[in-house]
């Protein structure tokens, strides 16, 4: 038998299961109970068949950087993380918070620019940002809303306490992970979900379509999801949810436009599209309005979607509000549009703009994270405490060079969660990838993708960097 509370070791981190060796968390002995009961052989014997049933499904991605182009699976580790109802209140309220924040913020910066005149915002900071889109200036998308589907990465430090470390509200992706962790833990533990009182995730798709449709107005729109095709590594996703909602899957070819609305060919013909469902990136979306060299989009798409004939999610221009140099200001946006303290906070973060900040980041290096404000998936980054004096005075040449560029935030310890890593349960580090819809109403789904740093010690919990994932269970007590 396993005894986890017997041989496991918390090693100074917060652990989300135990409190310290052999005392496990509430919300986390019946579970630990279970665990406990199934012979160590047995669990690598479930793993190996976990990590079968993602190649079956096509669970795979291709990481852009590796040179051997080798599509890969996202492994799942089946020792699932699990948050107690109480928790999860306090992560889906200020969640809640923050995207309404964030929303009205977009709205502000795109049109009457409040938070810039009262001096909240530094004017500097959003015209020097890669995300601000000008052809979005003077503009109110369908139903007021812009960041209809987000995706906010959250961490747990030694104190047990959640912060945000960054907002995604561009196209998040991860959420087809959340499905089908879920499908497959329940293969490997068929009794227990009712047992312990988890949370259903199967009906995203249908809420996230539901969400769609309110977009456009009309009582029976044609709703689409446009990928960038086979070759990009989220294309498993994009199918995923595609064929769930039941759903047209598109590219750019497959969309025409004409009298400035948006059509997509069908083997009866053209069919007009209402909302579209976009995964690219903004500036690939019309090559007449942004990038001309583009081949994913649609010419005139954005015309279509000015004259009111084509809603999009997400809306083009949502990225100036996860700019990592304007997630500093965040406690202040809350605060500003709404009145009300963060109830989520904000990992301090140094702005490498602000000379002050710039000083402390430079002398400080050896122990801070580096972010570039515009890089994602692991890259772009530095772990001062985990990287060479060559690496740190690379890193502070390009700084100097461009500090717009860069943010600085002190190095969390991650909270860890047992993981089954070569037939042995040990501590991992992880993050948390909550996802809220924003339609009639805005919601936080009661599930999460979890990311896991496989690599003992580390602090990096990206696919494309050597991640995996957890079944998150969220408990309704």
């Amino acid at each position: 038998m396993n005894r986890l509370s017997e041989t496991y070791t918390v090693n100074g981190h917060y652990d989300e299961m135990m409190v310290k060796k052999g005392q496990c968390r509430d919300h986390y002995c019946p579970f630990n109970e279970v665990l406990d009961s199934i012979p160590s052989g047995k669990l690598a014997e479930l793993q190996q068949a976990t990590d079968r049933a993602q190649i079956a499904m096509g669970m795979t991605f291709n990481v852009y950087h590796d040179n051997k182009g080798v599509e890969k699976i996202l492994p799942l580790d089946i020792i699932p993380r699990i948050i107690s109802g109480s928790e999860w209140s306090l992560v889906e309220q200020g969640l809640k918070q923050r995207v309404h924040a964030l929303n009205l913020f977009i709205q502000d910066i795109y049109n009457k620019q409040r938070i810039i005149k009262d001096g909240i915002v530094p004017k500097e900071m959003i015209y020097s940002s890669g995300n601000y889109l000008k052809p979005l200036e003077d503009w109110t998308p369908p139903q007021g809303i812009w960041c209809h589907i987000s995706g906010s990465d959250l961490v747990r430090d030694n104190d047990g306490t959640f912060y945000v470390l960054e907002d995604n509200l561009r196209c998040p992706s991860g959420v087809s992970y959340l499905l089908e962790n879920r499908e497959i833990l329940k293969r490997v533990y068929p009794n227990l979900f009712s047992n312990l009182g988890v949370r259903h995730v199967s009906d995203y798709p249908s809420k996230l379509l539901r969400m769609l449709q309110y977009l456009s107005g009309k009582d029976q729109p044609i709703v689409g999801l446009l990928t960038p095709g086979v070759f990009n590594s989220a294309y498993f996703e994009h199918s995923y949810l595609a064929q769930l909602m039941g759903i047209e899957l598109v590219v750019g070819q497959d969309l025409v436009t004409n009298n400035d609305k948006l059509y997509m060919k069908t083997t009866q013909g053209l069919h007009q599209v209402d909302v579209l469902y976009r995964r690219i990136d903004d500036t690939f979306l019309d090559p007449l309005t942004f990038n001309p060299s583009s081949m994913l989009g649609a010419h005139g798409l954005f015309n279509a979607y000015r004259k009111g004939n084509l809603a999009l999610a997400n809306a083009p221009g949502t990225g100036i509000a996860d700019d990592k140099a304007v997630y500093a200001y965040v406690p202040r946006i809350i605060k500003y549009y709404l009145d009300e303290d963060p109830i989520l906070a904000n990992v301090k973060t140094y702005i490498c703009a602000e000379e002050e900040d710039r000083k402390y980041v430079l002398e400080h290096i050896d122990e801070l994270v580096v972010k570039e404000t515009n890089a994602a998936g692991g890259y772009g980054m530095l772990i001062g405490p985990k990287s060479t004096r060559e690496e740190h005075e690379k890193f502070k040449k390009l700084i100097a060079a461009n500090p717009r560029n860069y943010i600085a935030q002190p190095t969390l310890s991650l909270s860890t969660v047992p993981t089954l890593i070569d037939d042995i349960i040990e501590p991992r580090h992880v993050d948390l990838r909550p996802f809220i819809l924003y339609g009639e109403e805005i919601e936080v789904h009661p599930g999460a993708l979890t990311r896991v740093a496989l690599k003992k010690g580390s602090l990096v919990v990206n696919s494309s960097q050597g991640g995996g994932s957890k079944d998150t269970w969220v408990l309704y007590n």
